[in-house]
């Protein structure tokens, strides 16, 4: 049993260029997330891939209150993951942000259809050392990165597979900073042991 696993966060086509929420160059994710993927299958190590999964009318969306655009509407889609991102048949996936009055940025609010909880999911295979890539930096992938350090797992945030939002121009940036700060360490494929 391996003690690593690669959480893809939320690499969803409303996400990506043409999508109703698009980060900036967010398809550029997908290639590099592909090659994690490889690696993690030839270690025999579980990848979990998260995603929005929201109910059409919810607080999170501008339109019932919340600060965003409607996007990643449950069977949508929208809501599908990238075309191009090639995960293995036996992916976790969770789902987060279901419920009407959920906002759900991080992974650790997910759960799978099943209803197990990423934590349990993670403790469950073993694993101890979690890399995180996906989108977007400076929300669901920092929400994602500092749960898991609350939870007491070693993180690995994949520098070359992350994008941020940037609602400030500064953003992305001073969230890579913000969880260095609070634990995590940093990696690129090429560096990858």
């Amino acid at each position: 049993m391996s003690r690593e696993a690669l959480i893809v966060v939320d690499v969803q086509n409303d996400f990506c260029p043409g999508g109703a929420l698009a980060v900036p160059g967010g398809d550029v994710v997908v290639p590099v997330l592909n090659q994690y993927a490889r690696r993690f299958i030839e270690r025999e190590a579980p990848i979990i891939a998260t995603r929005d999964w929201h109910p059409a009318q919810t607080r999170h969306f501008k339109e019932f209150g919340g600060i965003w655009p409607a996007h990643c509407i449950q069977g949508s889609l929208g809501a599908e993951f990238h075309p191009a991102l090639r995960l293995p048949a036996n992916t976790a996936i969770l789902e987060k942000g279901a419920g009407e009055a959920e906002d759900a940025y991080s992974g650790f609010q997910g759960t799978t259809r099943d209803g197990l909880p990423l934590t349990d999911l993670l403790r469950h295979k073993g694993a101890r050392q979690i890399y995180v890539g996906g989108l977007a930096t400076d929300y669901c992938v920092k929400a994602t990165v500092i749960d898991a350090l609350a939870q007491g797992f070693e993180v690995t945030l994949l520098l070359d597979a992350v994008r941020g939002v940037n609602l400030n121009s500064h953003d992305a940036e001073e969230a890579i900073e913000e969880m260095v700060r609070r634990g995590a360490a940093v990696t690129a494929f090429e560096r990858l042991r």
